[in-house]
This record gives structure tokens, C-alpha cells and sequence, in this order.
């Protein structure tokens, strides 16, 4: 009896949209990028890709609609608050093609927080108020949206079609990442074993090993070099990390290979006395 073997199952990429006028002008500085990397480093995954747009409505819809139309696991900071510069989920109701509509769980949860500021004599809890009712508008998602919870003072971003919608601010934003990295993404932890390995080269100009690199991903399909160039700045030697990255057995092979085609071409290993 033969048995079917299943395919191999697909790892989906993963990319960042960090959104945000402030950003983009210097106003701010981003906090998002490092530490997306540095909590998807900790699961056994990584980053595909990363844009930083503006808070213009109809290029953020636009963004979004390529993004929707991928399978990729999207993570979007910035611009889901309630004044006029955060357009977030307006344009990704606009991208889907759905309405806006009031989450009910998150109407509960911003009530809940216009209560607690209330204790505190920060405000009051009807509500009715003016005040609060603009609050609501932070719960206002695409229609179809899921909540992603909110930490810090409740208020919660959205999840829909594998893209996840949280603020600007860190202090939410990253915990926001790492619970939905942890809740809906735990089968995608450590699924990609990895090996990246580099070294320094001397004396070596990068045309002369350039072949090298290029016969290197032909004889490994699926390793990757790369090659950083750095002019001695800060008052060093100037020298070129080499390196390889993909599956780990194949990657140390063709490590020790890179090596020896360095050595042969005249580079060096240590910086010149």
C-alpha cells in the first residue's frame, strides 16, 4: 500500500506597515521595526518586509489593497485613533470594500475605560458624553473585524484578513504584537530551522569574489550570500563581511567553501599588522 506523502506546508511571509506622517517627517523617531524583528527572532520567525507610509487616506487604501491581496501575515502601526490624521481603518474598510461599524466587545472595553477614568475623577462614565462618544470611535473597525486587546488602557486594535491593526505608541503596540505573534500565530513558531553564518574578508575587492558568490547559490540552491562592504570609517581597516544564510547542513558547507575561495583569490582573514 503506498502511502501519500502531503506537500510541504508554506511558511507565510510576514511584513510591517508602520503608518504616519510623523515618522516620515523626523517628527518622531520609529520604534516599531527593531523590535518587531527582535519579538519574531524569539518565535523562529522573521521579516519579509517593511514600508513606512504616509497618513494620506487614499495611499494607505491603496497599500492595503495589495496588501489584502497577498497571504502574507500583515502587522500595521499607527493611525486607528479618532482625529482627523488617523484615516487607518476608514482606508481598510475602503481597501476590503466593507463598512465601518462599532465593535460591540470593543464599545465594552472603551466603556469599561471611560468608568476607570471616571474613579479616578478623569471624566465621567456616561456614555453619552460628547467626550466619550468620540472615544467610541476608536472601536469603530471594518465590518467583519476581530479585537486584538490592548494592554495598557484597553482601548484595542483590529485584526481582519490576516493583517493586525494596533496604534503608534510602542507601549501598546509591542505587547499588542507579541499577543497576537503568541494567539494566532503560535503554529507558525519555529517552523523554519535557519543557519546564518559570516566573516570578515581583507584585501579583497568585491569583483574578484563576485563570482565566487554567484557559483556559490548555483551549486546550493536555496543558501544566499551577501556581502557588506565597509571603507574603514571610525578609523579601521577597511574589509567586507561575507556571509551565507538558508538550511543549516548546506549553509556550513558552503561557509567552508567561501572560505577557501577567499583564501584563494588573496584575501585575508585578520586585519593587515
Amino acid at each position: 500500500m503506498q502511502t501519500e506523502v502531503p506537500p510541504p506546508v508554506e511558511i507565510p511571509r510576514v511584513r510591517l506597515i508602520i503608518i504616519g506622517d510623523e515618522i516620515l517627517s523626523g517628527r518622531r523617531q520609529d520604534q516599531h521595526l527593531s523590535k518587531f524583528i527582535e519579538l519574531l527572532q524569539k518565535r523562529g520567525m522573521r521579516l519579509h518586509g517593511a514600508e513606512f507610509i504616509s497618513d494620506d487616506e487614499d495611499g494607505i487604501t491603496a497599500c492595503l489593497q495589495r496588501s489584502f491581496a497577498t497571504h502574507d501575515l500583515v502587522f500595521c502601526c499607527g493611525g486607528i485613533g479618532a482625529t482627523p490624521d488617523d484615516r487607518t481603518r476608514q482606508a481598510a474598510a475602503r481597501a476590503l470594500g466593507v463598512p465601518l461599524a462599532l465593535h460591540p466587545e470593543a464599545e465594552r472595553l472603551i466603556a469599561q475605560r471611560c468608568a476607570e477614568m471616571a474613579a479616578k475623577g478623569q471624566g465621567t462614565a456616561d456614555m453619552s458624553d460628547p467626550e466619550n462618544q468620540q472615544r467610541l470611535q476608536m472601536g469603530v473597525f471594518p465590518q467583519g473585524a476581530e479585537i486584538i486587546p490592548n494592554s495598557f488602557n484597553r482601548i484595542p486594535g483590529f485584526f481582519i484578513h490576516d493583517h493586525s491593526f494596533m496604534p503608534g505608541f510602542p507601549v501598546m503596540a509591542h505587547a499588542m504584537m507579541a499577543w497576537t505573534l503568541d494567539t494566532r500565530y503560535a503554529r507558525w513558531h519555529h517552523c523554519e530551522v535557519r543557519a546564518e553564518y559570516s566573516f570578515l574578508v581583507f584585501g579583497l575587492p568585491e569583483s574578484r569574489i563576485t563570482p565566487a558568490l554567484e557559483q556559490l547559490e548555483v551549486q546550493w540552491p536555496g543558501v544566499r550570500v551577501f556581502s557588506l562592504p565597509n571603507v574603514g570609517d571610525r578609523g579601521g581597516h577597511p574589509h567586507t563581511e561575507l556571509g551565507v544564510k538558508g538550511a543549516p547542513e548546506a549553509t556550513a558547507q558552503a561557509l567552508e567553501w567561501l572560505r577557501a575561495q577567499v583564501l584563494a583569490a588573496g584575501g585575508r582573514l585578520s586585519p593587515p599588522a
